[in-house]
């Protein structure tokens, strides 16, 4: 994954070939009615609805006209100096090959692709990226994606009308790549609604947002699947054949009715341009962020301790299982809601509440979205037998009132980047006394590079035990100013203990 347009790369999926788009702004389909707040829709007569959805749709332009306000073209720029891990796009990544050294590419590094780099660029302190987003109040509150406003140290919103306005974050959420702006001094944004039913597959959407910085530009297509696993976490997204570039990232797709059924965040693309197979977030999952980010600011999931895998067929039929579903537990870490309420290691959970279990992604689906405190009942198959066992789940390690980011351990100038966010492993749960905990890794930084993630515990950093963020930062700054590019870590998994070399450059 790389980020779209003109933010930083961010690979999420590389084999898969997956590009963020860095913000796309996607409006439903057909027959306008509905959706978009201070706007009217009138639905038409029966028989002349009937007739259009056998003929197909007549075309978009009425609820284009009505749907495009609430959809803005996000702006930011990024201080290069002060994140310099953040990957820098070059031509081949960010300018199609067609366009180098035609008349086009003046156009093209216009409107979206200040930012390069061609060569090094040793003399630019600030590079621009562009996105999409849209209105969701009056009042000025709008989401896009994590990764338009990633790093970013300011932020402006150009609406339909041209009126440029600057926005501030008021919360990210790495885990959905979902991000909540807000836009200060007006009180009557025209904004969109969230759809409240399923989509099905094949219903019609269009997509409305701002690819390479064109802003304000339209694609149609329809829901192609649901429930894809494009490799970045427990959600699952909303396949879309609209076309979407880089640029569109963030912006909404609306149904028929003009209500948002997902927002747009990645293609899957051989060459970083469109082949009609592009990513959303659902809108169901996007509410429930949304929600937290305008409460607080950030994102708090429960926990239960656990770590899982899914159920095979092999291990089905060792089992006597009849269906190879359910959540294998390998180990219930100590002092963990699991454990607590006696779960143990090849334990098979199938149901949570009564959800009907399918793999570990669906287990810890369920999980992350209930609050911590809740009491949850599952249901398991031990040795054969099924138990029901009552659990009250705990706050996710690593998530305090706000959410760290992943290139934030404390570090100050001067001392070498890692990419990761940690804490003292006395202050997380099961991680034992020693060390610090990687609690978020940077996809694009030295320690995920290295294949270092959340949850590994940090020992020792050259030949020196650490335990707290202070003495992790002193340790660095240390062999860096030894002349060292690298520093030996010695890292404790889940599975054992092991030594790595993590650049520190």
């Amino acid at each position: 994954m790389t980020p779209s347009s003109n933010t930083p790369p961010r690979k999420i999926l590389s084999a898969r070939r997956l590009t963020l788009l860095g913000s796309v702004a996607v409006v439903g389909a057909a027959l306008a009615f509905g959706g978009v707040g201070n706007t009217q829709f009138t639905q038409p007569a029966r028989a002349e609805t009937t007739q259009t959805q056998q003929q197909g749709p007549a075309g978009f332009a009425d609820l284009i006209a009505k749907v495009k306000p609430a959809v803005i073209s996000v702006r930011v720029k990024i201080d290069e100096s002060a994140n310099s891990n953040v990957p820098q796009m070059n031509d081949e990544e960010g300018m199609p090959p067609f366009m180098q050294g035609s008349p086009f590419e003046k156009f093209f590094r216009r409107h979206g692709f200040e930012n390069g780099p061609r060569g090094e660029m040793p003399h630019h302190e600030m590079v621009t990226g562009v996105g999409s987003g849209f209105f969701i109040s009056a009042d000025g509150y709008a989401v896009t994606n994590n990764h338009v406003v990633d790093h970013a140290s300011s932020v402006e919103v150009t609406t339909d009308d041209g009126k440029i306005y600057t926005a501030k974050v008021i919360g990210t959420d790495p885990k959905t790549d979902l991000a909540l702006i807000k836009v200060d001094g007006k009180s009557d944004f025209a904004y969109a609604n969230f759809e409240t039913e399923t989509p099905r597959v094949g219903d019609w959407v269009v997509a409305v947002g701002n690819p390479y910085g064109l802003g304000g530009t339209v694609t149609a297509g329809i829901i192609s699947a649901e429930g894809r696993d494009i490799g970045s976490g427990p959600y699952d997204y909303m396949q879309i054949d609209a076309p979407i570039n880089k640029g569109n990232s963030g912006g909404p797709t609306f149904n028929i009715k003009g209500n948002v059924v997902g927002v747009n965040t990645a293609i899957y693309s051989p060459s970083g341009g469109s082949v009609g197979i592009g990513f959303d977030i659902p809108a169901a999952t996007v509410k429930t962020v949304v929600a937290q980010l305008k409460d607080k600011g950030s994102v708090t999931r429960a926990w239960l301790g656990v770590q899982v895998q899914p159920v095979t067929s092999g291990i089905a039929e060792s089992l006597g299982m009849k269906n190879a579903t359910g959540a294998l537990v390998d180990d219930a870490k100590p002092d963990t809601p699991a454990a607590k309420a006696g779960i143990q290691a090849g334990d098979i959970i199938t149901a949570v509440n009564g959800n009907a279990i399918k793999d570990s992604r669906t287990l810890a689906r369920e999980i992350s979205g209930m609050a911590p405190g809740s009491a949850v009942k599952l249901d398991i198959l031990r040795k054969g037998e099924s138990k029901n066992i009552n659990v009250t789940l705990a706050t996710m390690p690593g998530q305090p009132e706000k959410q760290a980011k992943a290139n934030d351990n404390g570090e100050t100038s001067g001392t070498p980047h890692l990419g990761v966010a940690v804490a003292p492993a006395s202050e997380v749960a099961g991680a034992g006394e020693k060390g610090v905990v990687i609690t978020a890794v940077d996809p694009d930084g030295p320690a995920a590079e290295r294949g270092l993630k959340s949850g590994d515990v940090i020992l020792d950093v050259a030949g020196k035990s650490v335990s707290s963020v202070g003495e992790l930062r002193s340790a660095l700054k240390d062999a860096k100013s030894g002349g060292k590019k690298d520093v030996l870590m010695r890292i404790k998994t889940a599975d054992n203990t092991h030594f790595v070399a993590v650049p520190i450059g």
